[in-house]
């Protein structure tokens, strides 16, 4: 029984510009449409600001500027995921939340060798489904700057 669940990788599969990623749903605590932001001075570009979602102040990452992508008019099919890594909850906003589906886990490739791309860093590996490629994100590494930094401005 144990090593079925070993074989499949349940992820969210999300959009940002022509590119599908994913994330492991154990991160994931909610999909939210788009809530209004209080910015934050002093923060990255990339940190949007804070919500409060049900009385909980959530920080909010905008994915495509981590990723160094042209930020996008807020429309109807971005999504806020809601996200918790290390006991610190965050959201980020991608073009749009599309499906849960198993990834089966000896599909997934090590990340291709892509000179020059900040992104890699981020990347746990890549699966080919059908005609789809769906990059597997790492969460721990997208967020982890951001946490740093709220480390530092709480100790400094």
């Amino acid at each position: 029984m144990e090593d079925t669940l070993l074989e499949n990788q349940k992820v969210i599969v999300f959009q940002l510009q022509n590119e599908e990623y994913a994330l492991p749903v154990e991160y994931v605590g909610a999909i939210e449409r788009m809530h209004p932001i209080t910015r934050v001075p002093q923060t990255a570009s990339f940190v949007k600001g804070v919500i409060n979602l049900r009385g909980v102040v959530i920080p909010i990452i905008d994915l495509r500027l981590r990723f160094g992508i042209a930020e996008k008019e807020v429309s109807e099919e971005q999504r806020m995921i809601i996200v918790s890594v290390n006991g610190v909850e965050v959201g980020i906003i991608v073009d749009a939340a599309s499906d849960v589906i198993d990834l089966p886990v000896d599909s997934i490739e090590p990340n291709p060798e892509v000179v020059g791309s900040a992104a890699v860093d981020y990347i746990d590996g890549v699966v080919k489904i059908n005609d789809r490629l769906i990059i597997l994100l790492n969460l721990e590494k997208v967020l982890i700057s951001e946490q740093h930094q709220l480390t530092v401005k709480a100790e400094g």
